[in-house]
């Protein structure tokens, strides 16, 4: 767990994750900035699935999120059913 972007980038650079839980909104740089910096480190770092983690529910969230080089996203109060269903799909992939 970090607590801003910027520490979200160092993770990365420094460690190989399957799955990458951004929140959207954080201090520093926020999660849409932390995700495209990540889409263009090299690969395989690059390819990490990101979903992202937002109270902002809205219409074409999906798409929103996606454009911004996210693979998925769940709204916050986070339903841990839906989260373990994403991830389950993620894993089976």
């Amino acid at each position: 767990m970090v607590e801003n972007g910027l520490q979200a980038l160092e993770a990365v650079r420094n460690t190989d994750y399957d799955v990458i839980l951004m929140d959207v909104e954080m201090p520093e740089m926020d999660g849409l900035a932390a995700t495209k910096q990540i889409r263009a480190m090299p690969a395989p770092k690059s390819n990490v699935v990101i979903v992202a983690l937002t109270a902002h529910a809205m219409n074409d969230a999906e798409k929103y999120f996606k454009a911004a080089g996210m693979d998925d996203y769940v709204s916050k109060p986070i339903n841990f059913d839906i989260l373990f269903t994403k991830l389950s799909t993620i894993a089976r992939r």
